[in-house]
């Protein structure tokens, strides 16, 4: 069974994203069965408003589900199997996009590991392994994705997800400045490519409730606090950032870049404690 909201568009290309004809590659693209997490949501989104997708997992089997629902829905995707912490992979991803479909449009980011604890209480070792998938996962596939934008389509636009613990840290100081770094690349992105017809944004995502999150287990209780979070009473979904994604990465957010669009159901507005 799919998470609600699955239905809310049309498959029809709508015109007026400006994504009929485009091309995207979405990172972190696969999910556990047909769960909803950000970057499937995304993938089908995109591919609602007419775009063709690479689907980018490093467990291609994941990748090639979130091909299968695209393609249920009439849409057009293709699965990739690629780890976006090696360049050479990275480079291969976006060599995959433009020998299938010509050019390259959009990226869109979604690959991240969590973390816990102080900066005494971590280690280096996966201090720098959430820095490595983090951060350099999105250094790499923008490192290699910019020039193709650029040779094949004129630009291109990226969303890199962060997080609001980049903008609120409680506790996980690891991740948190891995998304705060993800926030500064993205800026810097944006200034650096601006004149090259490239635009980046970010996403900061609250506590959404996606196969990440519950894969592991978790009570109703724990659920329900984190609905709590949000002013609004509302439990955030995939599909709350890949809304924010598609809006970002098509034409109607032409004049839009270097900014961080905040998905929380307002969570931060009312201070850590309400949010775990």
């Amino acid at each position: 069974m799919r998470d609600a909201g699955s239905e809310n568009d049309a498959m029809t290309p709508n015109e007026e994203w400006g994504l009929a004809g485009k091309v995207a590659i979405v990172t972190g693209g696969g999910a556990q069965g047909d769960g909803i997490g950000n970057g499937r949501a995304a993938a089908m989104l995109l591919a609602r408003g007419g775009a063709r997708v690479l689907v980018v997992d490093r467990d291609v089997a994941l990748a090639e589900r979130t091909v299968a629902m695209i393609a249920e829905e009439g849409g057009e995707a293709a699965a990739g199997g690629y780890d976006v912490t090696s360049s050479d992979q990275c480079a291969a991803m976006v060599q995959d996009a433009v020998s299938r479909w010509g050019r390259l449009d959009c990226l869109d980011n979604n690959v991240g590991i969590g973390s816990k604890g102080s900066v005494v209480e971590e280690s280096e070792a996966n201090w720098a392994r959430v820095m490595q998938v983090n951060v350099d996962s999105m250094f790499l596939t923008c490192k290699h994705a910019i020039p193709a934008m650029i040779r094949t389509a004129g630009g291109g636009s990226i969303v890199n997800v962060s997080s609001i613990s980049a903008l609120r840290p409680r506790g996980l100081t690891a991740y948190s400045v891995s998304k705060g770094a993800v926030i500064a690349l993205t800026k810097a992105i944006a200034v650096d490519h601006g004149p090259q017809g490239i635009r980046a944004n970010c996403v900061a995502p609250g506590p959404v409730y996606t196969p990440m999150v519950y894969g592991s287990g978790m009570t109703d209780q724990a659920r329900d606090t984190r609905r709590q979070a949000s002013v609004l009473g509302l439990e955030g979904t995939g599909w709350d950032i890949g809304a924010a994604v598609r809006f970002l990465l098509s034409g109607q957010a032409r004049y839009i870049t270097g900014q961080i669009v905040v998905v929380d159901g307002g969570a931060t507005l009312v201070g850590p404690k309400r949010a775990h």
